[in-house]
């Protein structure tokens, strides 16, 4: 499937939140506050510089999205780009949904002299998405997260 990759408005601030309590309860089996889960998107939102969520769009819909946070990195006088809320819809798993707002992420990176890779962090248990991590080229660091660094 082909997926476009947009910037968050705040037109899908309630849509991301659902997402973001989804994933909550999912991966982690915690029931999210709806009302802070969403003045937290909003808040990303109206303050892009603190971050931004991207969208993985097609004809059906919204398949999935992630937060996108910048970290200075003074070992190599860079940002690292840290995927954070990572969440794809159970009808789009294994369509490529991640893999499009990855790519879209790893090229940014591979074209900026400023950037110096991507992370995330993962729970322990979570082996589903750790094989998509793996299957990505990510690796698990000692630092027990994973990460690419161009």
């Amino acid at each position: 499937m082909n997926f476009k990759i947009l910037v968050a408005t705040e037109e899908y601030v309630d849509l991301i939140a659902e997402f973001q309590m989804k994933m909550a309860l999912e991966s982690e089996n915690l029931e999210l506050d709806k009302e802070i889960v969403t003045m937290g998107v909003k808040h990303i939102v109206d303050n892009p510089q603190k971050g931004q969520y991207l969208l993985a769009s097609s004809e059906e819909g919204i398949a999935g999205s992630l937060l996108v946070l910048e970290e200075w990195s003074d070992w190599r006088c860079k940002t690292v780009l840290w995927i954070h809320s990572a969440y794809v819809t159970p009808k789009s798993r294994g369509q490529g949904a991640f893999r499009a707002l990855y790519a879209h992420l790893k090229n940014k990176v591979e074209v900026s002299p400023d950037l110096a890779g991507l992370r995330l962090y993962v729970d322990k248990s979570n082996h589903k998405a750790k094989n998509v991590y793996q299957k990505l080229g990510m690796t698990d660091e000692h630092y027990e997260l994973y990460e690419w660094l161009n």
